[in-house]
């Protein structure tokens, strides 16, 4: 007799044999094609822009009360850049004179100033904002109480000041809207510091400079992500000039210690940052406010816990 089941095997092999594309179609063994994923094309290299341009103000009686200013603008011609110090009396004058050279060639605006000089600062990128004139960084030096505001043109924005402070204490602020970098340094509980010497700082000048010698060299910042910062700077406490604040995650494990040993900052700023204690414990998914320089640090290695002798409190 014929073994029907035998004979099925056989003529399914025969088929098989004579047209392998059945096979390929056979639902049990096809798969779907891969679907091309698209592959954005990688950022256009960053070219540096020219060497910042940099207005420094004197405030009242300058050439007796503000002679860091001088020694500091001493320091940036040095350095290589284009450094000039002004009395503020001659504040929109020399706006002017900033404005029309920025429309000629454009370059990066830094301006500096010191009491009066603080507030001629934030007058001049008042002036440049009419003009819709960016300006990369404003330094005021305990400007007066009645500066105005921070524009919105203002890229980068740092006070340092004496809140007690009579002829200075200006604690001044963004306008609404204001989305560039913000750091904000209160001074009053260092008794070493007056509104006559704080401009005299060598390590402020050094960290000035420091910066200002970034300011070409780094690709424009994301602003929506940066966070202000303003602090009340222990006594005693050399005051660190971040450029702003920036939120990272919390991890399992992670304490204010380590984080902070993590990010090279002190564990007060932590603190003050997000207003917690220096012992808060903190939930994974989080965020913390950390201060970071001009360039934020790498993703990668923002938030790294180090081993346990690495995490032991910065004073």
């Amino acid at each position: 007799m014929i073994d029907l089941r035998r004979l099925v095997v056989l003529a399914a092999v025969a088929l098989f044999a004579l047209d392998p594309g059945i096979a390929a179609a056979s639902p049990a063994k096809s798969k779907p094609a891969a679907a091309a994923m698209p592959v954005a094309p990688p950022p256009p290299p960053f070219e540096p822009l020219p060497p910042p341009k940099i207005y420094l103000f004197r405030g009242a009686m300058g050439p007796i009360f503000s002679t860091g200013m001088d020694r500091l603008g001493e320091k940036l011609t040095q350095a290589g850049f284009s450094a000039d110090v002004y009395e503020f009396t001659i504040c929109r004058w020399i706006g002017d004179r900033a404005i029309s050279s920025y429309k000629e060639s454009p370059a990066p605006i830094v301006l500096i100033g010191h009491s009066m000089g603080g507030l001629c600062s934030i007058v001049i990128s008042e002036m440049a904002a009419k003009e819709n004139i960016p300006i990369s960084l404003v330094i005021a030096i305990d400007p007066a109480h009645a500066t105005g505001d921070v524009p919105l043109n203002v890229e980068r924005f740092i006070n340092i000041f004496l809140s007690d402070s009579v002829l200075g204490g200006g604690d001044v602020v963004a306008v609404p809207g204001f989305r560039g970098h913000y750091a904000s340094y209160d001074l009053k509980e260092n008794a070493r510091v007056s509104h006559i010497n704080i401009e005299k700082s060598d390590d402020i000048h050094r960290q000035i400079v420091a910066m200002v010698t970034q300011l070409p060299r780094i690709p424009p910042q994301t602003q929506a992500d940066a966070v202000p910062l303003r602090y009340l700077v222990p006594a005693d406490t050399l005051v660190e000039l971040w450029d702003s604040g920036v939120r990272v995650p919390v991890r399992r494990g992670d304490t204010m210690e380590s984080i902070a040993a993590a990010n090279r900052v002190p564990l007060w700023t932590l603190a003050q940052s997000n207003s917690l204690a220096e012992n808060a414990t903190l939930t994974p998914g989080q965020t913390i406010i950390v201060p970071r320089h001009l360039m934020p640090p790498e993703p990668a290695s923002a938030m790294v816990t180090p081993p346990p002798a690495a995490t032991a409190k910065r004073k």
